[in-house]
């Protein structure tokens, strides 16, 4: 059988507090639920919706994982923050990839740090 999950990745050079993490981190979720494919999606969501949140260390990494995710035909997704608080207007915190087949997105984060 499968296994499908949806990877969030996020900046870790913006030094954000938790709580805006977390929102940011559930920002990428929904994103990457809107534009993954519906069958995919169910049966992720029969598997318990697996997530994983790992992180880079600045911008320029963070655009190349979504680039080499896109190649390999995962959704993917960008969350850009309305400035309202911790970081300026369209600062771009995190990325989402899938949900999708994990062997693909293993391909793409398989490398990258867990978000502790």
């Amino acid at each position: 059988m499968k296994e499908y999950k949806q990877v969030i990745v996020v900046r870790d050079d913006l030094k954000l507090s938790r709580g805006k993490l977390a929102v940011q981190v559930a920002h990428a979720a929904i994103i990457g639920y809107e534009r993954a494919d519906k069958s995919i999606v169910e049966a992720w969501k029969l598997q318990g919706q697996k997530k994983i949140v790992l992180k880079v260390p600045d911008l320029r990494k963070l655009m190349e994982i979504k680039e080499k995710a896109e190649r390999l035909g995962l959704p993917t997704g960008v969350v850009v923050d309305a400035g309202l608080t911790e970081v300026p207007p369209g600062t771009v915190t995190a990325i989402v990839i899938g949900p999708d087949e994990a062997k693909k997105i293993d391909k793409v984060t398989g490398n990258l740090p867990l978000l502790k």
